[in-house]
């Protein structure tokens, strides 16, 4: 079955109503952290004392160049609320690795309002993720737990997600333009994971 036959199965079995995709592409594709600097940190899974399997987070390493952002209460708070989302649906930390990574990108874990004219069609939230495209009315969109919830049904007919490359399972789900920028983002992702999962 091709990418495209894929997707538009998996779209909708998801119930999600897709005209296009949801985003034609992430905020800010670049591969730098706050600074400027590309982030030249080691690849490997992280471990810490967490009670987290590190090796169960990135199954298969991460794909090329990271980048990494420093985050505000308002954003860690975001983090958690994935969290939660994401063991209220019953699925383990590699569904909240993704799902992280995904927001990392749209939104930098920004729960983002209309952006006028710098906003990619209506997208919302910290998916960016578009009321037009069947994905829940603005107030719902820009609420994160049903914003993850939303993205974790989408992911959940994603055949064999679980051993994906977060950025194949996200762009599945996401459609965007920019496919492989998600990557970037697994190792961070994986860390915040491992940091609050049990907090």
């Amino acid at each position: 079955m091709n990418t495209t036959i894929l997707r538009k199965s998996v779209l909708g079995i998801a119930g999600l109503a897709f005209a296009g995709g949801l985003a034609a592409g992430p905020l800010n594709h670049t591969t730098t952290d706050t600074t400027g600097a590309v982030d030249a940190r080691p690849v490997a899974a992280t471990t810490q004392s967490s009670g987290v399997d590190a090796g169960k987070l990135i199954p298969h390493g991460v794909q090329g160049a990271q980048s990494r952002i420093d985050l505000d209460p308002e954003q860690t708070a975001n983090v958690k609320a994935i969290i939660a989302a994401t063991k209220k649906a019953g699925l383990d930390e590699r569904a909240a690795v993704i799902s992280i990574g995904t927001a990392l990108q749209e939104s930098k874990l920004e729960n983002l309002g209309h952006l006028g004219d710098r906003n990619d069609h209506d997208s919302l939230g910290l998916f960016q993720q578009r009321p037009s495209s069947g994905w829940g009315s603005p107030e719902q969109i820009t609420d994160p737990e049903y914003a993850t919830t939303a993205f974790l049904k989408g992911l959940r007919q994603v055949d064999g997600w679980q051993n994906m490359a977060l950025t194949d399972a996200a762009q599945t789900v996401q459609v965007s333009a920019y496919p492989d920028a998600y990557a970037q983002w697994e190792q961070q992702a994986a860390d915040l994971v491992t940091q609050h999962w049990n907090s």
